[in-house]
């Protein structure tokens, strides 16, 4: 079943109570994400509501409002916000999500459909808007390396997360795998004979998006 508004809007406000609830004073401790610590992570999903908050701006008000300035803007923003002292890191992050709750909160029928442009460079309506955070925060709570696992996301979200990063991996190159959970598959187009996976969905999430497993299958290259 295809996700709706409702859902993302669910997840992304269930992803930001378990990152807040994993969030601790170790913010100097490596993360899950190569060459970036705690800080980072949370520097960089803070920046991300407030970013995302451009969009909603401009899905509310028909002003163009790109979610970064630059690529070099976002990236010096993150390195600025990993280097405050925990309580206003953490604060950032609280802040900035509870900003983009209540400004998606106040859009009407009309504005979810306005057009906005992503980081990315995809026109997409403003109901993207909470699957991007929720997609956002649920991965970044796991790559926090803190509590949380992919087995602790809800199956709704990991099936719509393997639906979406399966749609987007089928247009570029890659390996061929047909993945099979207990309650659903998906076939990854590519080169050769599929390599046949079959794993409980959480791990089938955590393969796709490029996270260890610990499996055999082939390895897969980046996914945002």
């Amino acid at each position: 079943m295809p996700r709706t508004l409702d859902d993302a809007r669910r997840w992304a406000r269930l992803g930001t109570e378990l990152l807040l609830g994993a969030v601790d004073t170790g913010f100097d401790e490596p993360s899950a994400l190569p060459g970036w610590t705690r800080a980072h992570l949370v520097a960089h999903v803070a920046a991300n509501a407030d970013a995302l908050l451009n969009l909603v701006h401009w899905a509310a008000t028909g002003e163009a409002t790109p979610m970064y300035a630059s690529p070099e803007e976002r990236a010096r923003g993150i390195e600025r916000g990993r280097a405050l002292p925990a309580a206003q890191l953490t604060a950032w992050l609280r802040d900035s999500a509870h900003a983009l709750e209540k400004g998606m909160a106040a859009l009407g029928e009309a504005q979810w459909r306005a057009r906005v442009v992503t980081a990315q460079g995809r026109t997409v309506p403003a109901t993207e808007v909470p699957w991007l955070r929720a997609r956002e925060v649920c991965v970044h709570a796991v790559d926090l390396a803190a509590t949380v696992t992919f087995a602790d996301l809800p199956d709704d979200f990991l099936t719509a997360l393997c639906d979406d990063v399966v749609a987007k991996r089928s247009a570029a190159p890659g390996p061929a795998v047909a993945l099979r959970a207990p309650t659903a598959a998906w076939d990854l187009p590519g080169e050769g004979e599929p390599t046949l996976l079959t794993a409980e969905l959480p791990d089938l999430a955590a393969y796709l998006t490029g996270r260890d497993t610990g499996t055999s299958a082939p390895a897969l290259g980046p996914w945002l």
